[in-house]
């Protein structure tokens, strides 16, 4: 929910502001700051090879001065202007749609080309739909019948249609893009509902460009600050952490029992698979504890204001919930299929029909389970370090794997050996 609702809402709540008329920026400096959020979107979003929210700005940067344009007072027909805001109303939310859906491939001409082409026949049709010229365009009648509500159901139902896809597309996969779409439409709507040109609906255009500039800097901070292969927060943040902890607290140091082995008997890609399983367990641990990624198969978990024994019935509940765990294995890599010393070599006639029925029977699945070994430690005095807790914590959890693994050791001395169920690779 953290990073659904922020920033995006709360840019958008200090837009509300100007709307209560709590803050009155004159309509030069509004225009100042959309067009300097705009440009500095754009550099940011070509620096970090953004290509959706490149476009998502140009989007609206197009929007906007379609609508002042045929906003014109001086226009010879008056019913452009709604025109152009239904126009926007219906173009926006399926132009975000489709960039939500298209799958990041950098700041590449094929991966801006298709968008390029579909933004400009998208401007063509709405100059020639909006073109102030009776003669060229609809019947005087069309436009009168236009301008009767500010936005049609209809637009109303393609905004409310792509706020629910985009939503959903977030929860889905938790990207900060996704939730900056989200809110920028949001944004857009304010702007289009207000008018769609003028002072305020200016300013609901500059907030959704900050918005969108916002979710590059969002991810560019997930990619630094957060393992892209567990999604939980990686050394880096770890590391931060440390400097925020004030005693008491306790540091546990998880380490994956034999994962070198299961590696090198199942293959990376089963490698991969028991570490989010792990990650999935970690991220849910009580007391109020953080997880962390700090290196291959080790993890680390903070529990701020805790002492050792606060922590430990939590801990051994989820030393548990990882050994109850695990996962139907499809087959094996290659590398590991038994081969004969030459396959070339004639097997005997009697052999055949038994070889073949063999071959023809598929492999059972095999079901891979695993477990974990666990160091705490907690800060004894005052002035001890986060560096000290965290030796203290490495000697417990090499402790606990030469005691056998699959068990909790504490800095303060040995621990009785806890029950453990059989697994796979334990």
């Amino acid at each position: 929910m953290k990073s659904l609702l922020m920033p995006g809402l709360w840019l958008l709540a200090a837009a509300v502001l100007l709307h209560a008329g709590l803050v009155t920026p004159s309509t030069a400096l509004i225009n100042f700051a959309f067009y300097g959020v705009l440009i500095a979107g754009l550099l940011m979003a070509g620096r970090f090879h953004s290509s959706r929210i490149f476009v998502a700005l140009l989007n609206l940067f197009l929007a906007e001065r379609a609508l002042s344009y045929f906003s014109n007072p001086h226009a010879p027909l008056p019913g452009s202007s709604h025109v152009a805001l239904l126009a926007m109303g219906m173009l926006l939310p399926l132009n975000f749609i489709l960039l939500s859906m298209h799958q990041e491939k950098g700041f590449t001409f094929p991966s801006l080309a298709p968008f390029g082409l579909l933004i400009f026949i998208e401007s063509v049709v709405v100059a020639v739909v909006c073109r102030p010229d009776p003669v060229a365009t609809a019947p005087r009648a069309f436009h009168h019948a236009l301008a009767s509500p500010p936005l049609p159901f209809a637009t109303l139902l393609v905004f409310a249609g792509a706020t629910i896809i985009l939503l959903v597309r977030f929860l889905l996969f938790h990207k900060p893009v996704e939730s900056g779409l989200h809110w920028a439409l949001a944004a857009c709507f304010f702007a289009l509902r207000f008018g769609g040109a003028g002072r305020l609906p200016t300013a609901y255009f500059a907030t959704a460009a900050l918005i969108l500039a916002s979710s590059v800097v969002e991810t560019s901070y997930l990619l630094a600050y957060h393992d892209e292969l567990t999604a939980l927060p990686s050394r880096r943040a770890f590391h931060e952490s440390l400097l925020r902890l004030t005693p008491p607290y306790s540091i546990a140091m998880v380490d994956i029992d034999h994962f070198k082995r299961c590696n090198d008997t199942y293959g990376h890609d089963t490698g991969d698979e028991v570490l989010r399983l792990v990650a999935s367990r970690l991220a849910r641990v009580r007391a109020g504890g953080q997880a962390y990624r700090v290196g291959g198969e080790e993890f680390a978990i903070v529990f701020p204001g805790k002492t050792t024994p606060e922590v430990m019935d939590p801990l051994e509940q989820l030393r548990l919930e990882i050994a109850a765990s695990s996962f139907r294995l499809r087959g094996t890599e290659r590398r590991q299929e038994a081969r004969g010393p030459d396959r070339r070599n004639p097997r005997p006639r009697t052999q055949t029909g038994h070889a073949i029925r063999k071959l023809s029977q598929p492999a059972a699945p095999a079901e891979l389970s695993v477990t974990a070994s666990i160091g705490v430690a907690s800060s004894s005095e005052p002035n001890s370090s986060t560096e000290e807790v965290i030796k203290a914590a490495d000697k417990a959890l090499y402790r606990a794997k030469n005691a056998g693994r699959n068990r909790i050791e504490t800095a303060a001395g040995p621990r009785r050996r806890a029950r453990s169920k059989s697994a796979s690779i334990a």
